[in-house]
C-alpha cells in the first residue's frame, strides 16, 4: 500500500513571494484608478453646475450645524429631521459633504433615536481603504434591511448619519 505524500514539501511552491514587478503593477493600477476617479468626480461636479445653474440652497431651510461643543455622544437622544429639512440640504445625488442619504433612510425621518457611537474612520469596501471622517454617527437599532435593487440582505449594516441631519434632544 502506497503512503500519501506529505503536503509539507509543496508549501514552498504555494507560498512563492510576490514578485517586485507584480507590486509595481498593483501600485500603478491603484494610482490610475484614483486618478480617473478624481477626474470623473470633477467632471460630474461641473456637469451639475451646468444642468442646475440656478440651483441655490435657501439658507433659511438649512438647519444650523451643531456646534463643536455640542457634538453628539453615545447615549444622546436625537430626532432625525423631517424629509423636507433634509431634502433642502442635499445635492442632486442625495449627498451632503460626500455622505449619501440612501432611500432606505427616509422611513426613519421625524423619529427619535439614540446615538450608538461616533464614526471617526471606516473601511471603504469599494477601494479597501480606511477613510477618516467627521460629524458622522451610528444610531441604535437603525440599520439596512436590504435595498429595492438587490432585495433582502443579512449583513445588517448600520447607516451613517451626518450630524446636520439630526437634532439633539434635551
Amino acid at each position: 500500500m502506497e503512503t500519501p505524500e506529505c503536503q509539507l514539501h509543496s508549501l514552498p511552491r504555494i507560498q512563492e513571494p510576490v514578485r517586485r514587478l507584480d507590486r509595481i503593477l498593483q501600485f500603478l493600477f491603484y494610482r490610475l484608478r484614483r486618478f480617473t476617479k478624481r477626474r470623473i468626480n470633477y467632471a460630474k461636479n461641473k456637469l451639475t453646475l451646468f444642468i442646475y445653474p440656478n440651483k441655490k440652497f435657501d439658507n433659511q431651510t438649512i438647519p444650523k450645524p451643531i456646534a463643536k461643543t455640542e457634538s453628539l455622544k453615545p447615549g444622546d437622544m436625537v430626532r432625525i429631521r423631517s424629509k423636507e429639512e433634509i431634502r433642502a440640504i442635499l445635492d442632486p445625488w442625495n449627498r451632503l459633504k460626500g455622505c449619501g442619504f440612501l432611500e432606505e433612510m427616509w422611513p426613519y425621518c421625524s423619529t427619535t433615536q439614540r446615538v450608538y457611537k461616533r464614526v471617526e474612520r471606516f473601511l471603504d469596501e469599494r477601494d479597501f481603504v480606511v477613510k477618516k471622517c467627521r460629524n458622522l454617527v451610528i444610531l441604535e437599532g437603525v440599520f439596512c434591511h436590504g435595498t429595492a435593487d438587490f432585495g433582502k440582505c443579512d449583513r445588517t449594516c448600520f447607516f451613517f448619519w451626518r450630524e446636520e441631519w439630526l437634532e439633539k434632544l434635551d
